[in-house]
């Protein structure tokens, strides 16, 4: 493919991909659960005017550190409080993890030289990443592990850019630490652990641990504190060590070594599936990347390889590193290893501009994927219409199947660049048909917004609402009241028995268990489905489950 040709087109499809970023952000409704969190508690932040102690629900949570709160906050001070709000700097952090994995690949890229080749190492990484599925959808929804990857990214870019410019590595340096720092105010000490980790392994590889002197610890570590203690002393201040601790004890050490909170059945290669669905399309070439580096560093001069060379073993080691580390936690959650995305990224810019042995045939192999992929979709969908009637469904599906085949039939016609670029250019499709269509239409299907209106006509101030054994946090943003949620069967029946009047909202398979049990008369008022969306439970054509409201008083 010439280079006249590719560049600008894949400048067209990054700005293409990217601007989707930030269309329709208010078009559904919050994504229960994690969504819920990081959009009502800095509305009640606002509301109480308390920026120490963070609040879900009108009740404690300080079960992760402040800033993504502070940076939802300070959105709302300066645009009102709303869904589309909140989501404005996910999309931000979205777009920088972008960034971030275009100046890897550009470091990476295996002729530095050439800088029309470097160009296209990091344009390719970038591209790749912005289209890829689970990036798209986290980076409208998933506030914390979209700020938590930013940062720690941000981290080993800084890092690999004091390596390769010694000139002004102390600068690069102080903003490596000030990542760190940001980091760890976002979602606790793994923001240091894990890059502390990749970093000596890092030159222990290079046989270079002496370099310790030159990291500038003693100037990381003030810039680290000076970030983090304030609100870690306003805290103590108020409450002492108690949440503190829970916090590094419970949410950290607890839930890495016992999985307190957290299911603990997924197996130590639960994280490989995880790495090639969301690094997809480009984790497909990871493989090929590591033959790459591997030819590459063992035809330079063992004690001085060259810089790429230097860039590609580090982002090797932080794949690695971070999903071994998982991968021995007792809880995994696959938004754990997010981090290393915009290295996978990276490392698949730096195969396809080298144009590495292999990649011809890895990029039929993504044809086959996404045609597979695509075909299922279409079945899935069409085997449930009478249960799921979703818009733009058959759209995304025939363009995916349409990309996949196209990039097989020109990779095997020896045009896979041009095969990568039909794939990539139906991937920008296919995400904003989804975001404009397919999303939208999905919200019939989600019950918090019919709830919330049937109770905002029914309920009082003095009335209590309580919900058992269902997860729909984000109703106490849209209702703006205090929830009672239990997943207890006993405290639910003592919550619907008060004096005052309950409406309780719950499956009506539970209702159905309960009824006879609460010892007086209730009534449903108001019922509504849910979704399910469990491949099984689609194919079978399940109907949907139902959640019902209930009331003790039947008047």
């Amino acid at each position: 493919m010439p280079r006249t040709v590719g560049t600008p087109v894949l400048w067209i499809l990054l700005a293409s991909a990217l601007t989707l970023f930030f269309v329709d952000l208010g078009g559904s409704s919050i994504w229960d659960a994690n969504e819920a969190f990081y959009v009502e508690t800095p509305r009640e932040m606002l509301e109480r005017g308390d920026y120490v102690f963070p609040t879900f629900n009108y009740e404690p949570r300080v079960n992760k550190p402040v800033l993504s709160y502070w940076i939802v906050a300070g959105f709302y001070k300066l645009f009102g409080d709303s869904v589309a709000v909140q989501r404005v700097p996910i999309a931000v952090g979205g777009v920088l993890l972008v960034a971030i994995a275009f100046f890897l690949g550009r470091l990476a890229s295996q002729d530095p030289d050439d800088r029309g080749a470097v160009l296209r190492a990091g344009l390719w990484a970038a591209l790749g990443f912005a289209v890829s599925p689970r990036l798209v959808m986290f980076s409208r929804r998933i506030f914390i592990d979209i700020y938590i990857s930013l940062f720690m990214a941000s981290t080993l870019l800084f890092f690999a850019l004091a390596e390769r410019y010694p000139r002004r590595r102390r600068t690069f340096l102080a903003l490596m630490y000030l990542s760190i720092g940001l980091g760890v105010l976002t979602k606790g000490p793994i923001a240091l652990a894990l890059p502390g980790l990749v970093f000596f392994i890092y030159l222990l590889a290079h046989r270079e641990l002496r370099r310790v002197s030159e990291m500038m610890i003693p100037t990381g570590v003030a810039i680290v504190l000076a970030i983090v203690v304030p609100w870690y002393a306003a805290l103590y201040q108020r409450d002492g060590w108690t949440h503190i601790a829970s916090f590094f004890l419970g949410e950290n050490l607890g839930r890495y070594s016992d999985g307190i909170g957290y299911d603990t059945d997924r197996g130590p290669l639960f994280y490989l599936g995880v790495l090639f669905s969301d690094g997809f399309p480009w984790s497909i070439l990871v493989f090929a990347a590591c033959a790459l580096w591997w030819r590459v560093s063992h035809r330079a001069p063992s004690t001085d390889p060259q810089p790429p060379v230097r860039t590609q073993t580090l982002l090797l080691i932080w794949i690695g590193a971070i999903v071994l580390f998982f991968s021995f936690s007792a809880s995994k959650q696959d938004l754990y290893i997010y981090p290393v995305m915009p290295a996978i990224a990276a490392l698949g810019g730096v195969v396809i501009a080298a144009a590495a042995p292999g990649v011809r045939w890895l990029t039929a192999v993504i044809g086959v994927l996404v045609a597979a992929g695509a075909t299922g979709i279409l079945y899935v969908f069409q085997a449930s219409a009478n249960t799921y009637n979703v818009d733009g469904v058959v759209i995304v599906s025939l363009a995916a199947l349409a990309g996949g085949l196209t990039a097989l039939g020109l990779s095997l016609a020896g045009r896979w660049q041009a095969g990568l670029l039909v794939f990539l250019a139906s991937a920008v499709l296919v995400n904003w048909v989804l975001v404009l269509r397919v999303l939208p239409s999905f919200e019939k299907y989600k019950p918090v917004p019919p709830l919330t209106r049937f109770l905002e006509s029914q309920a009082g101030a003095d009335d209590v609402i309580a919900h058992y054994s269902v997860a729909l946090p984000s109703m106490v943003y849209y209702l703006r009241r205090h929830i009672d949620v239990t997943y207890d069967r006993q405290t639910f029946i003592a919550i619907m028995r008060q004096p005052k009047r309950v409406f309780g909202i719950l499956w009506t398979q539970e209702y159905d268990g309960l009824r006879k049990d609460f010892g007086i008369p209730t009534c449903a008022l108001h019922r509504t489905p849910a979704f399910n969306i469990k491949i099984g439970a689609v194919i079978a054509r399940a109907p949907l489950p139902e959640l019902v409201v209930i009331t003790n008083r039947c008047e």
